[in-house]
């Protein structure tokens, strides 16, 4: 019987989908608006609240795994609904629920081209979840790194270490952006802070 992505370990993934870092690829703009388009066609305005593109492929200035990352809002209510799920997996998708952690509560996510034969073809990872998931901070560090440069080479460079170093390991390469990820947003949060008070 054949895998499902559902079917894989975590030894499956990292040996089956390695960290690869490429250029900045400007067509990815374009094929998140297409993807956009079709999962707002299928679903509706009225539970796709917002949509983004989110991640290192939607900074231009530094490499990136050539994945779209997509992050979309929806009301509370439709969290893990049944029907909402049917819609993304009638698009190609396959759902993951994301366990609640630390201060992050449980959401839901999607990958799609994701081949477990290895056949190639465009990967899409959607982070789905209610506005005050703090997942949405996020989109606070893509808009922080596209309006500094200095900040996002430096993320970069992290970037490409931990690629080296944890080829194989995906787990440890997400672990070893945290602190990076988690001080620049304390920055943000100081400089809005620091704004209110002017």
């Amino acid at each position: 019987m054949k895998k499902t992505l559902n079917d894989l370990t975590k030894e499956d993934w990292n040996r089956l989908f390695p960290i690869k870092l490429v250029d900045h690829d400007p067509e990815w703009k374009i094929i998140y608006e297409n993807e956009r388009k079709r999962i707002i066609d299928k679903v509706g305005n009225e539970t796709i609240l917002r949509i983004e593109h989110f991640g290192s492929s939607s900074i231009p200035s530094i490499k990136s795994k050539p994945y779209i990352d997509v992050m979309i809002e929806i009301p509370k209510k439709r969290l893990f609904d049944e029907n909402l799920i049917a819609n993304f997996t009638e698009l190609g998708y396959t759902h993951f629920v994301v366990p609640a952690r630390e201060n992050i509560e449980a959401y839901s996510s999607f990958g799609k081209g994701y081949n477990v034969d290895g056949k190639k073809e465009q990967i899409f990872h959607i982070h789905m979840c209610p506005k005050d998931n703090i997942m949405w901070k996020q989109i606070d560090f893509r808009d922080y790194l596209n309006s500094n440069l200095e900040r996002a080479k430096q993320y970069e460079k992290l970037k490409l270490e931990l690629a080296t170093k944890f080829k194989n390991d995906r787990g440890a390469y997400v672990l070893g952006k945290t602190d990076f990820v988690n001080e620049t947003l304390e920055t943000i949060s100081k400089k809005a802070k620091g704004q209110q008070h002017i």
